[in-house]
């Protein structure tokens, strides 16, 4: 399992209503610090994160991604929202069949 599965894996954890999960790795290669783990950029939605601060969802996300954080991945660009954050959110998400979990 490479690590893009291995972070949709502990994610689906968090009963994602949509789970969108990008490796920017190849956009960061070379740059200082890059051979420690991959880019990524995560836009998550979950009722685990109503009522919880940016910062507590963070926190939600890093505890569920445990120690893949700690070498697969090296920086993790995250948005959670909650489902009703997503639905009046002024970015629309399509959920479509590859960004359900």
């Amino acid at each position: 399992m490479n690590t893009t599965e291995q972070l949709r894996a502990r994610l689906a954890e968090l009963a994602p209503s949509y789970l969108e999960l990008t490796d920017d790795s190849a956009a960061h290669a070379g740059h200082a610090g890059a051979g420690g783990g991959g880019h990524y950029q995560l836009v998550i939605v979950a009722a685990a994160f109503a009522g919880k601060s940016a910062v507590e969802r963070h926190r939600v996300i890093y505890q569920t991604l445990g120690p893949l954080m700690q070498g697969s991945v090296h920086a993790l660009s995250i948005r959670a929202l909650s489902p009703e954050e997503a639905a009046q959110d002024s970015l629309v998400i399509k959920a479509d069949s590859a960004n359900q979990p």
